[in-house]
């Protein structure tokens, strides 16, 4: 069997499938990618038993159709370090042998059985089906990764949650110390459900995606959901259980407005954060008319820091403390200029949210204040 196709378009397909192999796995087959010839078409398939990607490329010619697997080490080396050009890849099915031909030169290593491959399992055809716009479905992953959870005793929280209503999808995670909510009213499931996409796979989507604005379709049952994008499709086992009423934790009634620039907030606290005690990381926020003093200390090492920045507040002046590395993280993932950080009391929740937000989106993030010791 003999097919030609891009050295490039191969290598740069590889490198996103690569990211779903297991360092170490116990099934030796999925160490490999599936190639699949068929109309002239290949079809590249990664799994880790759990998650399942296939892409496809337009081969520029082949000779019959079959299937044989590949160690990926050997052909991501083999393909990396090549420039753009033509790849020959001779296959013996029978002696489960491979050649790659280039321009100045050839690899031979050995191939796989394609049957010792496992077979994912489909989603039932009676499964619930959305369609989210590509860049929205991209930005509320990217704002949401950092904020799921690594909890063993509670893994619904290690992911994220999909709230599917008629008129609107909520995108969610939480790690109890600090929430994000992603509300896109532009997109509706016409159904009312919900699942839980693990980590992992919202990694690997997110990679996929960019901020292209394709069209992704969702298919989703209890166990199981596909998603589907331009070149390919992704299956992955979903997190069972049923997620904490988030909206419970957000406070409806902060009467305290801070509205400030959110980049000299982050220049300021990346400044006085290495200042704080290394465990607590602790940000003394001491908020008066028009200024906002942050404060750190480390008692043990006698090390402190105090910075000033201008803002715009309206309430009662209050000193509340804030984790300095969730908040960093909270304002990383904020993609505006100005924030309003919205407070109640040294005890409760703040609420923080863009100053202006898009047409189709609303934005909010959470963070639970921690213990000042006056």
């Amino acid at each position: 069997m003999r097919f030609t196709l891009s050295s490039s378009i191969l290598n740069s397909k590889l490198q996103v499938l690569a990211r779903i192999i297991n360092n170490k796995s116990s099934i030796t087959i999925l160490d490999c990618f599936l190639f699949e010839i068929k109309n002239n078409m290949l079809s590249i398939t990664a799994s880790d038993s759990e998650n399942m990607m296939q892409t496809t490329i337009q081969l520029d010619e082949s000779n019959e159709d079959g299937s044989f697997a590949v160690p990926s080490r050997t052909i991501l080396e083999a393909v990396k370090e090549l420039p753009d050009q033509p790849l020959m890849f001779d296959v013996n099915i029978n002696n489960h042998t491979v050649e790659i031909c280039y321009q100045n030169g050839k690899y031979n290593f050995t191939a796989q059985d394609a049957g010792e491959y496992p077979v994912m399992r489909q989603v039932p055809d009676e499964a619930n089906v959305i369609n989210i716009d590509g860049k929205l479905l991209y930005n509320s992953i990217s704002r949401s990764l950092f904020a799921t959870a690594q909890d063993e005793l509670r893994p619904v929280m290690n992911g994220i949650y999909f709230d599917i209503k008629e008129d609107s999808i909520t995108v969610v995670a939480s790690d109890g110390h600090k929430l994000v909510r992603s509300q896109i009213s532009s997109m509706n499931g016409n159904v009312t459900s919900s699942f839980i996409l693990p980590k992992k796979p919202a990694s690997l989507l997110k990679n996929i995606l960019g901020r292209s604005d394709e069209n992704i379709v969702i298919r989703f049952h209890e166990k199981s959901a596909e998603i589907k994008y331009t070149d390919g499709f992704m299956i992955c086992r979903l997190i069972e259980g049923r997620y904490p009423n988030y909206n419970s934790v957000i406070p409806q009634n902060n009467p305290n407005e801070l509205t400030i620039d959110r980049k000299s907030l982050l220049g300021a606290l990346r400044r006085v954060l290495p200042f704080a005690s290394e465990s607590s990381q602790l940000i003394r926020f001491h908020i008066d008319s028009g200024n906002l003093e942050l404060t750190s200390e480390d008692m043990d090492f006698a090390t402190s820091a105090k910075e000033n920045v201008i803002c715009d507040y309206n309430g009662r002046t209050m000193d509340i403390g804030f984790k300095g590395g969730s908040l960093y993280e909270i304002l990383t993932n904020l993609d505006c200029d100005d924030i309003i950080m919205h407070l109640a009391d040294p005890s409760r929740a703040g609420v923080i949210e863009p100053a202006t937000q898009a047409e189709d989106e609303n934005i909010l993030m959470l963070i639970m204040p921690m213990l000042l010791n006056d």
